[in-house]
């Protein structure tokens, strides 16, 4: 098992890693829209952007990118984003389309709107 760290992306807001590599596959600690100084983005569809950022920024400090991704989980506060949400994503994945589930929760680290998790192949 390795642990997977960038000053690329932000620091952890908990006891927890970036990501940790184990058999091969690179599992993403869930990101917020946060930069690497911690700033917050305003809105979902900022906050999603800079998530996959991080996302990829996380990925490439493992040795793996976007296109090696394999499943994301996506926790939004607004459900009713969801559309907006598809659009967005869709850029990042329009050939490659990993699996995926999104759900609604009522609150998220810093007041984030949208939180991203990943798994990927190295």
């Amino acid at each position: 098992m390795k642990y997977i760290h960038t000053d690329k992306a932000p620091k952890t807001v908990g006891p927890y890693s970036q990501a940790i590599e184990a058999e091969g596959l690179i599992f993403c600690s869930g990101q917020i829209g946060l930069d690497s100084k911690g700033n917050l983005f305003e809105g979902t569809i900022p906050q999603l952007n800079q998530i996959m950022r991080n996302i990829e920024e996380v990925l490439k400090a493992a040795g793996s990118s976007l296109s090696k991704v394999i499943k994301t989980t996506i926790f939004l506060k607004n459900i009713s984003e969801f559309q907006q949400v598809n659009e967005a994503y869709g850029t990042y994945f329009s050939t490659h389309k990993p699996a995926r589930s999104t759900v609604e929760v009522s609150n998220l680290p810093k007041g984030a709107l949208i939180e991203i998790e990943a798994i990927a192949v190295k």
